[in-house]
């Protein structure tokens, strides 16, 4: 049991961080998308080429769009919340 913790607790952790960088990265995506990004510009083709795969996946099965607003990145945004809250009580009771 001792192995198997020492092992998946710093994976956890480390998907835990990971997560939490994707909440800023799709945060930025959508600030972007207010205004009128340089398509060329590496910084907004890094946050489209990144997200966008995923935000594709939801819009696919879920099309929301209201009023020309994309609610997407919120859906994803939520769904990555819950999974992190997820993955923060897999830690804390692998501490313990």
């Amino acid at each position: 049991m001792d192995a198997l913790k020492i092992v998946l607790e710093p994976a956890v952790y480390v998907l835990i961080l990971v997560i939490k960088a994707y909440i800023f990265i799709v945060i930025a995506r959508a600030l972007i998308s207010w205004v009128n990004p340089d398509p060329y510009n590496p910084i907004v083709r890094f946050l489209h080429n990144v997200t966008e795969p995923v935000l594709y996946q939801i819009r696919r099965f879920i099309p929301v769009h209201f009023g020309g607003i994309d609610l997407t990145p919120m859906i994803l945004i939520l769904a990555l919340i819950f999974l992190q809250g997820v993955l923060e009580n897999i830690y804390f009771h692998l501490k313990f």
